[in-house]
């Protein structure tokens, strides 16, 4: 059945992402050109993430910040919607999400999925081989643009206790639970909560659960 799953979730994936570029495009177009007339630099910010089994590749997002961001200020931390390097669209791209919609290619070749665990850098916060094998766990299915992390905790959490809830999604995977956290995705999509990284205690205890 997980095979028959496995299966049906690539198909998906495939005319989910084709139709969803060939539908979208005047949007993409549109925020392109956006980005391009505000800030200077590429459209694009392409980054080496880490997928499927450990296998490297790199994600296609919207740029949201100045041009060398990662080196500048809190490097790879974004902590507060005030963080300078953010550009002026790039607010608007965060808080919606839409920045992420570039990702829609990721899937449509095949290193990404609609759904599942986000993939983290190479080397933050860990290596692949310093992952203990329940953590790794979460590798054993293409990264998401979308997972059930982000239609509950999202930023709220620190990362090794996300790590329980993607293994969850691993490991209770099936079409309808897809179907469910895409729903909820676009769902979130309106609410601007836990977009940057703020952790206490409160949103640490958030369940993970549904039904």
């Amino acid at each position: 059945m997980r095979i028959l799953n496995l299966f049906i979730k690539r198909i998906v994936d495939f005319f989910g992402s084709l139709i969803g570029v060939i539908i979208i495009s005047p949007i993409l177009i549109l925020i392109a050109m956006s980005i391009k007339l505000t800030s200077k630099g590429p459209v694009f910010f392409k980054q080496e993430r880490l997928g499927k089994n450990g296998m490297v590749f790199k994600i296609f997002k919207f740029r949201t910040m100045v041009v060398n961001a990662e080196n500048l200020g809190s490097g790879l931390f974004v902590k507060t919607e005030k963080d300078n390097r953010i550009t002026k669209v790039g607010k608007l791209l965060r808080a919606t999400s839409l920045d992420e919609l570039p990702q829609l290619l990721n899937v449509l070749i095949g290193e990404m999925s609609l759904v599942g665990p986000r993939p983290p850098v190479p080397h933050h916060p860990y290596k692949h081989e310093d992952y203990n094998d329940f953590q790794r766990k979460r590798f054993e299915m293409k990264p998401g643009m979308t997972g059930l992390t982000q239609v509950t905790v999202r930023n709220s959490v620190s990362w090794d206790e996300r790590i329980p809830i993607d293994v969850e999604y691993i490991e209770r995977f099936n079409i309808w639970l897809d179907v469910k956290i895409l729903f909820m995705t676009i769902l979130k999509i309106f609410k601007r909560e836990s977009i940057y990284t703020h952790y206490n205690i409160k949103n640490s205890k958030k369940s993970s659960s549904i039904k």
